[in-house]
């Protein structure tokens, strides 16, 4: 009987209620900002108005901060339970609505850091010397 306490115990102690959670995520614009095609402001201000928080939209408060870096770079750090997923996903939201989509792709280069880069177009020059 005495085992069934002491496991009955240890429950509260591991739950996650008094932890803080704070997950910090970097979105890397520089590549395309340096080339002039992608407004990092209009970016800026299109995550503030999308993100939701609890099923709103603009109800960001102080659980989500939401700043832009001096290279090219936002920076989001979450109080609470956030998915990088979902900040690829309003990415590419952004990307399709700036009609960015067909030259610009979200990669993640490490565990919180997403980066905004140039497809891959290798031109085939064996066709161009057949003419």
């Amino acid at each position: 009987m005495a085992a069934g306490t002491k496991a009955s115990g240890a429950g509260p102690k591991g739950s996650k209620k008094g932890q803080k959670i704070t997950k910090k995520f970097i979105i890397n614009c520089s590549q395309p900002v340096n080339d002039k095609i992608f407004d990092i402001q209009a970016f800026e201000k299109f995550l503030h108005d999308r993100i939701k928080v609890d099923g709103r939209t603009g109800n960001l408060g102080d659980n989500i901060n939401i700043s832009q870096q001096a290279d090219g770079k936002i920076e989001v750090i979450a109080h609470q339970e956030f998915s990088g997923r979902y900040l690829k996903y309003l990415t590419k939201k952004f990307l399709k609505k700036q009609q960015l989509r067909d030259w610009l792709r979200v990669v993640s280069t490490s565990k919180g850091v997403y980066e905004l880069r140039f497809f891959n177009i290798v031109n085939d020059e064996a066709d161009d010397d057949d003419e």
